[in-house]
């Protein structure tokens, strides 16, 4: 799948394949890198870890100092920027496509780089993935449409009861397995 939604631009990509070892290495997937402008610019990194796709205030701080001793070095924005480095959130993005893959049976935003039967902007529940083939369930359809990833220009999960309940009983779970530990 050649195709990724982690960038739009190319200094977004520079700065990915800068960033992106230094995260792994430390134990985190990049999600998403975008150089936004503005009075100062800002570049949001959206991360998580790989462990277990979760995101805290500390992982965060981690994550901030380690890339920023390397852009320091790489220099890839020339203008002052702001880093901002932050989880996914609920609403995440769905960038790659074993983000598909994650969260297979929740509502998602497609929108294509194409038109498909007189529309780019398509909304139903992931199905899953089959080689480089998303499987979509659109609202009020009984099949599942399938959408190849190299078609996806933008994508991200829906708030749904189902998302914040999937959310709820992971921090639940997550907090009893610490509570165990202690």
């Amino acid at each position: 799948m050649a195709n990724s939604l982690q960038t739009k631009t190319t200094q977004d990509e520079r700065v990915l394949s800068i960033i992106e070892p230094v995260a792994e290495d430390l134990g985190y997937d990049v999600v998403r890198v975008r150089v936004m402008g503005g009075k100062r610019s800002t570049l949001q990194v959206m991360a998580e870890r790989q462990s277990d796709g979760e995101m805290e205030v500390g992982d965060c701080e981690t994550l901030s100092r380690a890339i920023s001793t390397v852009l320091e070095v790489e220099d890839p924005i020339t203008e002052a920027y702001h880093l901002e480095v932050s989880s996914p959130g609920l609403d995440r993005p769905l960038t790659r496509p074993q983000d598909f893959t994650n969260w297979t049976g929740h509502l998602a935003r497609i929108e294509l780089d194409r038109m498909v039967e007189g529309r780019k902007r398509f909304r139903g529940i992931i199905d899953g993935v089959e080689d480089d083939t998303i499987a979509l369930i659109l609202d009020g359809e009984d099949d599942a449409a399938q959408i190849p990833f190299d078609w996806i220009s933008d994508a991200k999960l829906l708030i749904t009861d189902a998302l914040i309940e999937a959310g709820q009983t992971k921090k639940q779970s997550k907090t009893t397995k610490t509570e165990e530990t202690k």
